[in-house]
């Protein structure tokens, strides 16, 4: 009896023994697929989640300051930067360094701590109403537009006792010490390089910003150049932004400089943005003669130039105007095209000017110039060219300086010679730029 009780005993124990050692084998295995599949697991999601960070907006560290560090600092610096007094003093050494001055101001070379150069231009005027209209002007267009041929502003102060514009430095200054002073000249080819890159910067203005922009003010001494004598653009103290929609602009009163002002633009008929292109002919003229458009010194029949040239090119001498602005043969065939764009963006009526992309083009010789008419035919009547130069002028007191646009109220009388208008008394507002 006894002996059966212990062979049943050691049985339950030897099964219970076997089960143990089977669960501790099954843990065993459970513990071993476990570490054995977690590293895996672990390994698979990193992976996602590297995938899903690189979609995320708050990326890693090392991304942030290698890449995209960089990046936002350049996009901040894309932005006008507002600078303070004291800031601007240190830079400019407190405006020790003064490289020119005019009706608008004057302009100071400075330099920050990282190195660039710039020009600071301090805003001066005979009302803080016609200072801030200036600030405003420039700030509202030029900063924010950005073209290889448009001269770059980097930022502004805005103080009680200061409005300044800070921009790119221009290593060469103005387009005009080359055109108008016999021991600073340029090559004809140089100067051909400058007129279609200048073409180029009104044509972006015109064409290409999600507003138009119209300059007012296009001249030699607008026309900024860099240590590689590229051109720029500059001074938009009397620019204007308008819509594509509007046809036409409305003026409170004359903008520009006279001689290179439209007729539209001092007499009451629409302004649109054609006022540039007219400016910008005249500016030709000047870079094909070299000379300013109107020289009391010179004989009488040459006093205004772009007259004259007309007179060479409809009798069929443009040999004569050749050898007269000194142009060498191998230059000729690129000068015949450069007077034919001139007289074509004069023309009297502004729809009868072309666009700027297409003087781009033709500068360039990509298109055919079409022969121009007659841009002074409502000048008939007029057989002084004195008297035509006096017209052209607007009888403005000659006391203005060509450095500036023009700075005065007054009346004058206007001849011209259109269908809607034969004598017209033109009160006209000029606007300081």
């Amino acid at each position: 009896m006894s002996t059966t009780t212990s062979t049943t005993t050691n049985d339950d124990s030897g099964s219970h023994g076997v089960v143990i050692a089977v669960a501790i084998v099954v843990i065993i295995v459970k513990i071993g697929l476990f570490l054995w599949l977690v590293p895996k697991c672990m390994k698979r999601y990193q992976v996602l989640v590297d995938r899903r960070s690189s979609f995320s907006k708050t990326p890693n560290k090392q991304f942030m300051t290698l890449t995209m560090d960089k990046f936002l600092n350049d996009m901040e610096k894309e932005k006008p930067i507002r600078f303070t007094d004291q800031q601007l003093r240190i830079a400019t050494d407190n405006y020790s360094y003064l490289l020119g001055s005019g009706g608008f101001g004057a302009v100071y070379k400075g330099s920050f701590s990282n190195g660039t150069i710039v020009a600071v231009k301090v805003l001066r005027g005979s009302s803080y109403k016609r200072i801030d209209e200036q600030f405003m002007a420039e700030v509202g267009t030029i900063g924010k537009v950005h073209h290889f041929n448009l001269v770059r502003l980097y930022g502004f102060c805005f103080e009680s006792d200061l409005r300044a514009l800070v921009y790119e430095y221009m290593a060469n200054g103005a387009l005009e010490k080359y055109l108008f002073h016999e021991n600073t000249t340029l090559s004809f080819e140089k100067l051909h390089e400058i007129a279609v890159g200048t073409a180029r910067g009104i044509a972006y203005l015109h064409e290409e910003c999600q507003q138009r922009i119209i300059h007012y003010d296009i001249k030699p001494g607008n026309i900024l150049l860099d240590r590689n004598f590229s051109p720029k653009v500059a001074d938009f103290g009397l620019a204007k932004l308008c819509n594509r929609d509007n046809t036409h602009v409305t003026m409170t009163g004359g903008r520009g400089t006279p001689g290179y002002a439209a007729p539209e633009l001092w007499m009451p008929f629409p302004v649109t943005h054609k006022c540039d292109v007219y400016s910008f002919g005249i500016l030709l003229f000047e870079i094909i003669g070299r000379r300013k458009h109107h020289n009391i010194n010179l004989p009488e029949s040459q006093v205004w130039f772009p007259m004259w040239v007309w007179e060479r090119f409809d009798a069929e001498k443009v040999g004569e105007l050749m050898t007269a602005c000194g142009i060498e043969d191998q230059n000729r065939e690129i000068a015949e095209r450069i007077v034919k764009v001139a007289l074509s963006c004069v023309q009297y009526r502004p729809e009868s000017r072309p666009i700027m992309s297409v003087v781009v083009k033709m500068l360039e010789g990509s298109v055919e110039v079409p022969k121009p008419d007659n841009p002074f035919q409502h000048l008939t009547d007029w057989t002084s060219p004195t008297f035509l130069v006096q017209a052209s002028q607007m009888n403005l007191d000659t006391s203005i300086s060509s450095d500036s646009s023009a700075m005065v109220s007054k009346s004058v009388n206007v001849l011209a010679s259109t269908p809607a208008i034969t004598k017209t008394n033109c009160e006209i507002e000029l606007v300081s730029a």
